[in-house]
Parts: C-alpha cells; structure tokens; sequence
C-alpha cells in the first residue's frame, strides 16, 4: 500500500475515516479483503497471497492496520520476514494504543524499512521503521487530529510530491459522509492521475507506470464511536474497495 488518507477526528459520529491506494506489481497475487485466516476470525483484510499477509485490514475490535514501504525497498529481502505480517499482528489487539506499543518492540532488523498506519475511534499512530542502515528501532508517533497523509515518506513530508501536491486538495474538499454513502469528493481525488504538470506520473494518487507497476487495488473505510449508552446499538464499520484501478473501477462494499 502506497498511499494512506487519514481523518481523525475524536468526538466525531464517525471519527476515523481512511482511504488507501494500494500500489504494488501486477504480477504479485492477492485477493479482496475477507475473513482469510481461520486462526484470526476476527480480522478482515487483503490477502497477499505470495507471503500470506496483507497490506489493509480492520479486525472485529474497530482496529485498523495498513504498511507501506519506505523509498527503495519494494519488495521481498532475503532472510526479512514478510511486512504483511505486521498488519495481522496489530490487528491480534483489541486497541491500537496496544498494537502500537507491542509493535514499537519489534526488532526492526526484521523487516524490511516500513510505515505502518494503526488506529480505532479513539486513538490513531503511524510507525516508522527506517531499516537496518539507521538504528533508530520502531519508532511510533501519535496522529494528531485532522487530515494527515503518508506514502513512503514520513506523515504530512512535502519532500513526497504526492503529499505536497494531494494533502492541500484532500484537506479543502467535503470529508466524506459515512452516514449518507457520500464520498464523491475523496473517490475523485483517489482516482487522480499524475500532478498536473505531466512530468511526474509517480506523483499521482493513482499509478500508471511502466514494469508492471502501479496502482492495483482502493480502499474507504469508515470507523463508527462506541453507542453513547448500553440500550443503543453500536453501528458497524465501513469498508468500500475498489478491485482495480480507482479511475476505472468502481468501489463495492466488503462484507464485515
């Protein structure tokens, strides 16, 4: 996963609302997100079904968990475990206050470098891992409330032409409408192609690029707050993917 858009908003009917354009070769295999693991019944994702992780998934709880590459490391590495696995195991924790602590202890010698995206309605965090050549260990960082963004780079860097250029238009347009199934606004700019001036088309929220690369797959998910009072039913959360392309696929809803 490429591409990461995260409302926080703490108080909100809705306070988490995220979008994902997941990036990766076309050649590499996966399925939708579904209940794919039967010794993690709680937890629906994107299958990678090369390693057996994922890239996005949500779990029972109202936990989120998405990992991104950092620049230069697509890709397996010999004697690296597998970054898919780092979706699964925050999704083993009932909060991402928990899943963030336990993931910040793992050995970054590990994996390959990554940013990974953790969050539920109360608490939003983004880890960072900047590989072996840096010995920093995983770093994790609060989301503060807004509209934040991350791809390989570190949150909200405009040193990303992706984030210097999406960011500003994310943050002036309508945020999405969970409640009336109103995302126009965020399906168009996740469709966007390229920055405007043609020269750089791995600036756009969605990819077309040479090699077999680019964008392969859209998600919108929307994280509902806890019912106010016991006697009120607690809604449930929404996801919205896209199977393909977001400019030429159309997003349909994944059975929670």
């Amino acid at each position: 996963m490429c591409t990461a858009v995260i409302l926080y908003r703490p108080g909100h009917p809705w306070p988490l609302v995220f979008a994902a354009n997941r990036d990766e070769m076309a050649s590499r295999p996966w399925l939708a997100p579904g209940r794919h693991w039967p010794d993690r019944p709680e937890v629906v994702a994107g299958l990678d079904r090369e390693a057996g992780g994922s890239w996005l998934g949500i779990n029972d709880d109202g936990v989120l968990a998405g990992v991104l590459n950092r620049p230069g490391s697509l890709g397996p590495e010999a004697g690296k475990r597998s970054r898919g696995e780092l979706v699964l195991e925050a999704l083993d924790h009932a909060e991402a206050a928990e899943a963030a602590l336990a993931l910040s202890h793992l050995d970054p010698f590990a994996y390959r470098s990554f940013n990974l995206v953790v969050a539920d309605a109360q608490h939003a965090f983004w880890l960072r891992n900047l590989g072996a050549e840096e010995d920093g260990g995983v770093e994790r960082f609060e989301i503060a409330p807004g509209l934040s963004m991350v791809t390989a780079h570190d949150l909200n860097d405009e040193s990303s032409p992706r984030i210097r250029t999406y960011l500003p238009q994310f943050r002036a347009v309508p945020p999405p409408d969970p409640e009336t199934g109103d995302w126009r606004a965020w399906e168009s700019l996740l469709a966007s192609r390229g920055d405007g001036s043609g020269s750089n088309p791995m600036a756009g929220m969605t990819i077309v690029a040479e090699r077999g690369f680019g964008t392969v797959s859209s998600s919108l998910i929307a994280l509902p707050a806890a019912p106010a009072t016991l006697d009120v039913a607690p809604r449930e959360a929404i996801w919205r993917f896209a199977p393909g392309r977001p400019d030429l696929t159309d997003y349909e809803a994944v059975a929670l």
